[in-house]
């Protein structure tokens, strides 16, 4: 990561676009939206598609920025947290299947780094900042027992809900939940 992305204050840029300053988004654009096009190109493996995503997310991080709470998260969090998520609406709605590589999750998580707290399962997914940490993480999943390591990707590389994680793997859904809390705790103190 540079520190051009280190010393931009993402936090400040959320609060210009829920002011309506088009500056703030503008910087806030040239910051992200490479790293966020490619973020969504390896999910969707559709450049056209992922362009029209991108473009959504900065619509949508423009008309809700005010809507970012920094008690749940960090600003870029949100940020990319929201236009993944449109990126895998995209698949849900176009009734599409797209074949994710299970390792995909180290290059989407480069660009999220393990968060402080862990409050909640949303929250604690982050962002990476060098190889090093990448391969970290990699090493960290290999030593979850395999169910729990595929409840992670399942959730957060694929995107399926609990209830979905449930189904697929004919567990009940408590049990995926705790799973995945307890598996993304161990992978917390993993990287730490």
């Amino acid at each position: 990561m540079t520190s051009q992305s280190t010393s931009f204050n993402y936090e400040a840029a959320l609060l210009g676009c829920s002011k309506g300053q088009r500056k703030a988004l503008r910087a806030l654009y040239d910051q992200e939206s490479a790293r966020l096009l490619a973020v969504v190109l390896r999910v969707l493996q559709n450049r056209a598609l992922a362009e029209d995503i991108v473009h959504d997310a900065f619509i949508k991080i423009w008309t809700h920025a005010g809507s970012f709470n920094p008690e749940l998260g960090s600003a870029r969090g949100w940020i990319y947290t929201l236009t993944r998520n449109l990126a895998l609406n995209a698949i849900r709605y176009s009734d599409r299947q797209v074949n994710v590589d299970h390792d995909l999750l180290t290059d989407i998580m480069d660009e999220q780094r393990l968060s402080e707290s862990d409050s909640s399962v949303s929250n604690v997914l982050d962002g990476l900042s060098d190889s090093s940490d990448s391969n970290n993480l990699h090493r960290c999943l290999e030593t979850l027992e395999p169910e729990r390591k595929a409840c992670i990707l399942y959730a957060y590389v694929e995107g399926y809900t609990q209830d979905e994680i449930a189904q697929q793997l004919k567990k009940p859904l408590g049990t995926v939940k705790s799973w995945i809390k307890r598996s993304l705790h161990m992978l917390k103190e993993c990287m730490q």
